[in-house]
């Protein structure tokens, strides 16, 4: 029988075991009985980690890409660096060399082979081309990566592609602690593609499926399981079912082969592989047909990954994508990180402009320098020219400066939803765009972007704004163009003929953004609105002839602004009232009387309740060329492109 001997050295005596119930020389009850005897500053080191970096053709990403990889919480003296870099037509050989220059002593080990002598593939057209040589240099380099890991005996292998922003720090640190044989953090992009499958066809194709919503948009949280995932992927080395995960289609079938029987009981997709040469395919169906659960974790936000490109696709797409990405992340986590002395030099700079306006207002109050410094932050990402406008502040307004100012309200004017008069907010917030008006046609700008300070851009926003005013000024005059808005009615908006993009605007809330042409901010101020003052997003439609309440309509009669709006929207708000963070400066202030007026909290709630928003994009039934034209996807359509 075996003996446990214990010498507790921090008494400074010796001693026999004792489990507890007087007995010596007996396998204790529980490690618990154990545990408090050990120092709380000596725990078990993490497990080691090897990263698995295949680059290729990323310079415009690197700087950030590899900024976010030394932030990860996670002791660099526990991490080994596996890259490989070649095929390469940008410098991003120039910036992984500089970048180790600086962080190699700082990891356990770098094994690297960084090779500039070749271009492309065989038979490649592009450098999002993926002919069958470029799969097969991919696949080769993956499982020497693995066996690689194995060899210098790596707890996990992390397949991390270089388009992969890992913005949240502790990402090794919760994957490595859920103890799973293959898992992957779930990760965001400017549209609904991500890096795992939810369903597969038993051809190998994408299966679409509600259940990937409901991952992606974390309406369920936790770790689920699923038959694909890539680009992110950490494997457990140590797990025994290691030894059949593989990449290549040729050792996919030798195994298939030898259990050809058992695997075939597993389903359609376990018989004998004929599909692609592809190694995301592969690695799926060698974990699946191998009963080896993958893995993905919706946990916590984290990181973002940029879309793979089409063949006739070129760099500055994916440069186009990177900028969508960024200004997601100012969105989400309010900043981008500031890259490094060393790699920020590589980042691309591009001088900034006003999408071929005259000018670009940003309207905020001075007392909401966090919303100011975020929009900056916004417009570094894309880079605009913006001046900052400062608001008039409801707060600041008293009856004696509206008597001043010769305002006078609207006679018979309520809220259409409360019933309740304009609060000062809603008065200063249309002091601030009546201000701007007048900015415009002091300074004769002929076509303005005004912007409020609670926005979200769209991805491509640049690109799409600037599209949809070539559209309009080819094709028709105007006076104002949504950018943002809420529809207040489910009516038809007719297409601006000739127009791919622009419809014809009807009753509409919301002056998140829109162009005013230097005509339109005339008939604006003409119309002499402070003598019959009404909310700035009321006043807008009554302009332009839409606003359902003709008793209002009739105090302005000259009612011929030419309003259209994009379409889809470019601009959303970034929060709805009930979202965490929402802040109302317009709604949620004094009214400026007091008689029989509803006070309460839910005062703001139909102006800005995403429940009662219609769909910003025209109908389908308005123009079918919108209708979505389902599609079937294969690994090969997500390849993460970064890769070989």
């Amino acid at each position: 029988m075996r003996t446990f001997l214990w010498v507790l050295l921090a008494t400074g005596c010796c001693g026999l075991w004792n489990n507890g119930n007087g007995v010596h020389g007996k396998t204790p009850a529980s490690i618990e009985n154990v545990a408090h005897l050990l120092p709380d500053d000596l725990k078990d080191y993490p497990p080691t980690v090897m990263v698995a970096l295949m680059v290729r053709n990323k310079a415009h990403i690197l700087p950030l890409f590899l900024t976010y990889l030394e932030q990860l919480e996670y002791p660099k003296k526990r991490i080994s660096l596996w890259i490989r870099s070649d095929h390469n037509s940008d410098n991003s050989i120039e910036i992984l060399t500089e970048w180790l220059k600086h962080v190699d002593p700082l990891y356990h080990s770098v094994n690297k082979v960084l090779n500039d002598t070749q271009q492309r593939h065989q038979n490649e057209s592009s450098q999002f081309d993926w002919p069958t040589s470029r799969f097969h240099h991919l696949i080769n380099m993956k499982e020497e990566a693995l066996l690689y890991a194995q060899q210098i005996w790596a707890d996990y292998i992390f397949y991390l592609d270089a388009d992969v922003l890992l913005t949240e720090a502790r990402t090794l640190k919760l994957l490595t602690s859920y103890g799973l044989p293959v898992v992957a953090p779930m990760l965001l992009s400017e549209g609904l593609y991500s890096n795992f499958w939810c369903g597969m066809t038993p051809d190998y194709y994408y299966l679409r499926t509600d259940m990937y919503k409901e991952i992606y948009n974390v309406n369920q949280e936790g770790i689920f399981q699923v038959p694909m995932i890539h680009s992110a992927v950490l494997i457990n080395v140590n797990y025994n079912g290691s030894a059949y995960l593989t990449f290549d289609r040729d050792n996919l079938r030798q195994q298939l082969n030898n259990g050809l029987e058992y695997a075939a009981s597993l389903g359609e997709q376990c018989r004998m592989y004929d599909g692609p040469v592809d190694d995301i395919i592969v690695f799926a169906i060698s974990a699946n047909c191998s009963k080896i659960p993958l893995f993905i974790s919706n946990e916590v936000p984290f990181g973002y990954i940029l879309q793979p490109l089409d063949a006739s696709d070129t760099p500055e797409q994916d440069y186009k994508q990177l900028q969508n990405i960024k200004t997601n992340i100012v969105h989400d986590l309010n900043q981008v990180p500031v890259a490094k002395e060393y790699l920020a030099k590589y980042e691309k700079k591009q001088e900034k402009d006003k999408l071929g306006l005259d000018h670009i207002y940003m309207i905020n109050l001075e007392r909401r320098p966090e919303r100011r410094e975020k929009m900056f932050k916004l417009f570094d990402a894309l880079n605009l020219d913006v001046e900052y406008f400062p608001a008039v502040d409801g707060k600041k307004l008293t009856p004696e400066i509206i008597q001043e100012l010769g305002i006078n309200f609207l006679p018979g004017y309520e809220d259409p939803y409360h019933h309740r008069p304009m609060t000062m907010g809603e008065i200063g917030c249309f002091l601030s765009h009546y201000h701007i008006w007048q900015n415009i046609v002091e300074k004769q700008q002929k076509e303005v972007l005004v912007l409020e300070d609670d926005i979200r851009f769209e991805p491509y926003f640049r690109h799409n704004a600037m599209a949809v005013m070539e559209q309009i000024r080819n094709v028709i005059d105007y006076d104002l163009v949504y950018f943002g808005r809420k529809r207040l009615k489910d009516t038809v908006e007719p297409w601006v003929e000739n127009t791919e993009s622009v419809v014809h605007v009807s009753y509409s809330y919301w002056t998140l953004g829109y162009v005013i042409s230097l005509k339109g901010a005339e008939k604006l101020l003409k119309a002499k609105p402070l003598e019959n003052l009404i909310p700035v997003d009321e006043y807008l439609p009554i302009m332009f002839d839409r606003h359902p309440n003709k008793t209002w309509s009739n105090a302005f009669p000259e009612r011929d602004l030419l309003a259209y709006s994009a379409a889809p929207l470019l601009l959303y708000p970034t929060h709805y009232t009930g979202d965490h963070g929402y802040i109302s400066d317009t709604e949620d202030s004094f009214l400026v009387d007091s008689h029989e007026t509803d006070h309460s909290p839910s005062a703001a709630q139909l102006k800005s309740d995403p429940e009662r928003m219609f769909l910003a994009e025209p109908r389908f039934d308005a123009n079918p060329k919108d209708l979505p034209v389902p599609q079937l996807e294969t690994a090969a359509d997500i390849k993460s492109h970064d890769e070989f």
